[in-house]
Parts: C-alpha cells; sequence; structure tokens
C-alpha cells in the first residue's frame, strides 16, 4: 500500500478527547489532526515524537490532517526501540491484511481471492472485516486487529481494555463452534515485531477469551510490515506467542 500523496513531518504536541491529535509540522505551523485510533496508543506516541500526516483529500473536511505514522523515541517507554516508524492509521488494516493475504503470508488462505468486505454475521450483529469464498472451498470469515504496540520485539494486543475487541473474538468462536472457518489476523503496522499474542495486563478479558477462540479452532495469525513514509508493505508472518 503506497500513500496517495506525500506525507508531511511534524512533531507530536499532545493528543485531545482521542481523536483529535496537535501536531508542530517541520515549517512550524502548529495544526489539529484526526485520528481515527480509538486505542491509547501505547508505547508510540511521546511528548516531540516524529510523526506524519496525510492531508485531506475532501474538499472542505473539518480536519485537514490524519495522523498516519508515529517514529518512536527514548521517551517512548521500556522496552520500546527508537526510531521505529509506526503505522496508526486503524482504517488501513483491513487492506493490508488482504494484501497479506495476495502474497501468501495468512497459512490455510492461499489463493483465496478477493474477499467481500463488512458482511454482517454472529448472533451480535457483527460485520465481518474480510471474507473469503474461494470457489470449491470452504468461505473463511476473517476479523482484523491493528496492532501498534511492540516491547521487546514482542507485539501485544490491545494497547487498552476493548469491549469491541472482545465482542469479535465471541462472534469468531460462536461461528468455529457451529463448524465455520473463522480466523483472526493481528496486523503490526511496524517492523521490530518478532512475536505477537495477547496483552493480559491491559486486558485480561480479551487475552481469556482469546485463548477460548483458538481452543474452538479459530486460527490466529500475525503479519507484520514494513513501514516507510512512501507506505506500508505486508512483510512476514508473525508467529503467535498466547502465553508469554
Amino acid at each position: 500500500m503506497q500513500f496517495p500523496r506525500p506525507l508531511v513531518r511534524g512533531r507530536f504536541l499532545g493528543r485531545e478527547k482521542r481523536f483529535l491529535v496537535h501536531v508542530r509540522l517541520d515549517d512550524g505551523r502548529t495544526v489539529v489532526a484526526h485520528t481515527n485510533n480509538t486505542g491509547s496508543m501505547r508505547g508510540t506516541l511521546a511528548p516531540d515524537a516524529p510523526v506524519w500526516l496525510s492531508p485531506a483529500e475532501a474538499p472542505g473536511r473539518k480536519l485537514a490532517w490524519t495522523l498516519e505514522l508515529v517514529e518512536t523515541t527514548a521517551a517512548t517507554g521500556p522496552g520500546i526501540a527508537p526510531g521505529v516508524l509506526v503505522g496508526v492509521n486503524t482504517a488501513l488494516a483491513n487492506r493490508l491484511a488482504a494484501e497479506a493475504v495476495a502474497a501468501g503470508m495468512v497459512p490455510g488462505l492461499e489463493d483465496a481471492g478477493t474477499p467481500r468486505r463488512e458482511v454482517v454475521y454472529g448472533r451480535q450483529g457483527s460485520r465481518i472485516d474480510l471474507l473469503y469464498e474461494p470457489p470449491g472451498q470452504t468461505a473463511c470469515w476473517v476479523e482484523v486487529k491493528n496492532v501498534s504496540l511492540v516491547e521487546d520485539g514482542h507485539a501485544r494486543f490491545p494497547d487498552s481494555p476493548t469491549a469491541r475487541g472482545r465482542k469479535h473474538l465471541e462472534e469468531l468462536t460462536d461461528l468455529a463452534l457451529a463448524g465455520t472457518r473463522a480466523a483472526l489476523v493481528f496486523c503490526v503496522q511496524r517492523g521490530d515485531a518478532e512475536t505477537v499474542g495477547p496483552a493480559d495486563d491491559i486486558d485480561p478479558a480479551y487475552g481469556r477469551l482469546l485463548r477460548t477462540t483458538l481452543a474452538a479452532g479459530v486460527a490466529v495469525h500475525g503479519v507484520g510490515m514494513d513501514v516507510t513514509p512512501a507506505g506500508i508493505t505486508p512483510a512476514r508472518p508473525i508467529p503467535l506467542l498466547p502465553d508469554r
């Protein structure tokens, strides 16, 4: 995935009301950018961290900028490698996961074709991120989670408690128990992750549910990305370590 327009660099000043970030651009202007990332962005945002924004394409949009990338610094936190570019735009995760599947990085979905998106499923009325229906094969329902937190080489999800994420695990478990193929893909938008697993200290209930999901037969995969200001590319499968 290549960014359609050049990103603009700046420095992170602060976050407001979860969806707003204040940035001082390299040209000296101070702007407010939108972020669609509902998590804490722990392990990424730190005062004065380099960030990259994309200019809005839609004319007249309330906020002219969107937060795309953050570079980790020594002030980011313990266990965080400095100088790592991290993709924090969660809207890109489904596209990147689909690119990873097309590149053969998700076992069991080789030659799966083009997925349908946002198909309603489950008793709680969720919308699946990717639905693969390869001819002559069983359909596979795929939920995608964006991961930005990596500590000591281990990617961790979630970075804050997530009721929505727990609901998705319950829906996937129901599918698997009913005999339907289901999968979860952790899309790790940074290049320093060697493994991925649940952040039990942040959301213990999510960790417990993830293990239940695995036991029910849901396939769980991780994919790491190469991240640059020009674009983000699926690069490698990352093994799941559910009990680290």
